[in-house]
């Protein structure tokens, strides 16, 4: 008798919706070209009801619920267990991902040799590199590997036959897009090769309490490859950022269910691996002499961690009929947002210049802060005048000009302060009651005060103005 064919379907690489015939734009988020096919999701093999538990779970009162023995396992890597929020959560499965190179299986192989001091045994498997291979990186990073096991498998079934054997602490498989199960239509790497390998290792980690962590690689666009349903699966979802030529990476938490998902970690990449960065302000700092124009210093927030970054703003005359707008580490939208009210409700003639705004060492900022220390930083830039100098800048600017209050402004001023800044420039509804010791806090309004209080020499009175507006002439 023939063997049945499997009714085929069609998955969206970006969210993972279902479509019983091909598009060209997916239904559901409306991406175009991320239609592909795959088997329909059916009824659990016999292969996955194999590694499930197969008493049947009764419902149980939260009442009764005894606690955990250990609500979470730390590694002793500082910035990990700080995404991780305290550690890693017995059971979990836990998703890292980054571009090619940015360093995933360094910092895995590191959080693996210090699980095994703190946890026991851990299985490392890997499918893209030998065990040779692993061990050349261990040599290099000057783990010894005493505790730590390595296996060089790509079939989900030996890898959980391995696990269920060795019965680890800590369960490491990289990558998820090399391991394939026998009994799952499609090649490694598929829609439902991913979908159903990082489902059997949930479930397995689930039924025996151990924490699994999988590393996935990340499409041009910069998301996890593979259906968008795999990060809905894990437990936590963590990024490794950073310029692969550069020597710092963060570690970012995009989805945590036991912690907060606004941690980072912050590493330096050296020739011994990864290095937790004790003091990540003073990394994302550039040594200047002396004040440069175009450049602001903002005390940003990263999950309950200050950080300060440098923003720097170049304007130059175009060269052609639309002036470019070019965004790294800020949000290009936040950029043409302040562009538009520096030009509108300040009259900076920017309708001729390029702006490019940069952020220091990679990091990126992402919260409304910045706002303040961006328009601060292109109108330096445009009238060659620096801000002042030991001088950081914190506020929202919004469309009319107003500056507007941010959030745990104590721990930002805190943290400037402690790093011998002298004068912080903040929206006028944001002053503490108590600021910190030897710094000076200068209140405005708006943006136009703003601009007056951090640079003097940019302001010049509009003599035809009866409101003292100010007046940036082009020196180009």
């Amino acid at each position: 008798m023939p063997r049945q064919r499997s009714r085929m379907s069609f998955f969206c690489k970006e969210c993972g919706a279902e479509s019983p015939k091909w598009a060209g734009s997916c239904p559901a988020c409306g991406h175009w070209n991320t239609m592909v096919e795959a088997p329909a999701a059916g009824p659990a093999t016999s292969g996955a009801r194999s590694w499930l538990s197969s008493a049947e779970a009764a419902p149980q009162e939260l009442a009764t619920l005894a606690p955990a023995a250990r609500a979470r396992l730390p590694v002793h890597i500082g910035e990990v267990d700080r995404v991780l929020g305290g550690g890693i959560v017995p059971g979990s499965l836990v998703l890292v991902g980054g571009d090619p190179g940015i360093g995933k299986s360094t910092l895995l192989l590191q959080v693996a040799a210090s699980a095994v001091e703190a946890l026991g045994p851990v299985l490392y498997v890997s499918g893209e590199e030998s065990a040779q291979q692993i061990r050349l990186r261990a040599e290099r990073l000057g783990i010894s590997g005493k505790g730590l096991f390595l296996c060089a498998e790509t079939s989900l079934e030996a890898v959980l036959r391995h696990m269920d054997a060795m019965k680890p602490a800590l369960g490491i498989v990289d990558s998820i897009q090399t391991v394939w199960a026998e009994d799952v239509a499609g090649a490694a790497g598929s829609v439902a090769q991913v979908r159903e390998c990082a489902l059997r290792l949930m479930q397995w980690a689930k039924a025996r309490g151990t924490p699994v962590f999988i590393t996935g690689h990340v499409t041009k666009e910069g998301a996890i490859a593979g259906p968008r349903v795999l990060e809905h699966m894990v437990d936590a979802v963590l990024y490794l950022e950073g310029e692969s030529f550069g020597a710092y990476r963060i570690l970012r938490g995009v989805k945590n269910r036991f912690g907060s998902t606004n941690e980072v970690g912050v590493f330096e990449m050296t020739d011994r691996g990864m290095r937790e960065v004790a003091n990540p302000s003073l990394a994302f700092l550039s040594p200047h002499a002396a004040p440069a124009p175009g450049v602001a210093i903002v005390p940003t927030l990263e999950g309950t961690r200050p950080l300060l970054a440098e923003v720097q703003a170049l304007t130059s005359p175009s060269q052609f009929g639309t002036p470019r707008r070019t965004a790294n580490g800020v949000d290009l939208n936040r950029l043409h947002l302040m562009t538009a009210v520096l030009g509108r409700r300040l009259r900076v003639p920017l309708g001729n210049q390029d702006v490019i705004v940069n952020v220091v060492g990679g990091l990126r900022i992402d919260e409304p802060a910045a706002d303040l220390g961006i328009a601060l930083a292109i109108v330096s830039s445009f009238r060659n005048v620096p801000v002042r100098d030991k001088m950081v800048v914190v506020g929202e600017v919004g469309l009319s000009g107003e500056l507007r209050p941010v959030s745990q402004t104590d721990r930002r001023l805190a943290e400037a302060a402690s790093l011998g800044f002298r004068a912080c420039l903040l929206p006028s509804a944001a002053m503490p009651a108590a600021p910190p010791e030897g710094l000076e806090l200068l209140p405005a309004a708006t943006l136009r005060e703003a601009v007056r209080l951090a640079m003097p020499l940019a302001a010049k009175p509009d003599e035809r103005d009866a409101e003292d507006d100010l007046v940036f002439e082009d020196k180009s």
